[in-house]
């Protein structure tokens, strides 16, 4: 996988109480989501527990997320699924007076991502991420998805425009807009909208991809075409998912954690947890008790 170019970025910080020095490296463990399926870790939830303030929205999760594989965070609204997220690649560190406690390891490398010495600006372009509503900058399609290689200090032309056919590829769009590469992203349906900002997210060949909710918006069409695509690129990625849509979660996920409360209540593979889940609470969820 391709690095971004080391580049001075600016540095945001929210106030984190970490055990560990900062250039502490744990060994990447080996993670069983089911009987005959062992993944290397590609990220390690450690003790996490987060604030808004003073209010706290994740109390001490521990989560291994495997590589190459579709992780589903599920759970009633205001559980704690968008935050973790979040915290994933330190989106919070934008906002005031948030605060972590705990790690989380990326693997190979071992680095902590909320690790004091860690450039948050670095870990959006290595944890990229798509939201719930199609997101396109005010420019044109082929800048929308150079915007992160330029900033990640990607200068050549050439380079950039191989980057980008390769990203909108990626993204199952290349064939719809390159005779539109100059047309603003505004002019895209929504769903090419979408996959327009996920053609973004991978353009800086990041380890690991985030969708929170990203066809909660869409019509059916168009929600077909991202889950697709999602079961396509977990070949080259390590994927997150949040979605409210439990026909979802069972479709294209591996894993699904449950949350309620700030919570993880349970976390397995996911034919496991819809067929036979460990915790009555997550049977009562799954089962539409709640929600």
């Amino acid at each position: 996988m391709t690095e971004p170019a080391s580049t001075p970025l600016p540095r945001e910080d929210a106030a984190r109480e970490n055990s560990s020095p900062p250039h502490s490296k744990a060994p990447a463990p080996a993670v069983s989501i089911e009987a005959g399926l062992v993944a290397p870790c590609k990220l390690a939830v450690r003790d996490l527990s987060f604030f808004y303030g003073p209010k706290q929205a994740l109390k001490q999760i521990n989560l291994s997320i495997p590589q190459n594989t579709v992780t589903a965070l599920i759970g009633p609204s205001g559980c704690g699924k968008t935050t973790l997220l979040r915290c994933l690649n330190r989106m919070h560190d934008l906002y005031p007076g948030n605060r972590y406690i705990g790690e989380i390891h990326m693997y190979p490398e071992g680095i902590n991502i909320i690790g004091r010495d860690v450039d948050p600006m670095e870990m959006r372009l290595r944890v990229g991420m798509v939201f719930q509503k199609p997101n396109p900058f005010p420019k044109s399609i082929f800048e929308n998805v150079a915007f992160g290689l330029r900033l990640a200090g990607l200068r050549s032309p050439t380079q950039i425009e191989e980057r980008v056919e390769k990203s909108l590829r990626s993204a199952a769009l290349w064939d719809e807009v390159k005779d539109r590469l100059k047309e603003s992203a505004y002019a895209l349906s929504g769903g090419q909208q979408q996959r327009l900002c996920i053609a973004r997210a991978l353009a800086p060949e990041p380890g690991v991809l985030l969708f929170d909710e990203p066809t909660s918006a869409l019509d059916p069409a168009s929600t077909a075409r991202i889950e697709d695509l999602v079961y396509e690129l977990k070949d080259r990625l390590t994927i997150v998912i949040v979605t409210h849509n439990m026909q979802q979660a069972a479709r294209v996920s591996d894993q699904t954690c449950f949350f309620y409360h700030g919570e993880l209540i349970e976390a397995n593979a996911t034919s496991e947890m819809f067929e036979h889940p460990r915790q009555e609470l997550t049977t009562r969820y799954l089962t539409g008790q709640f929600g």
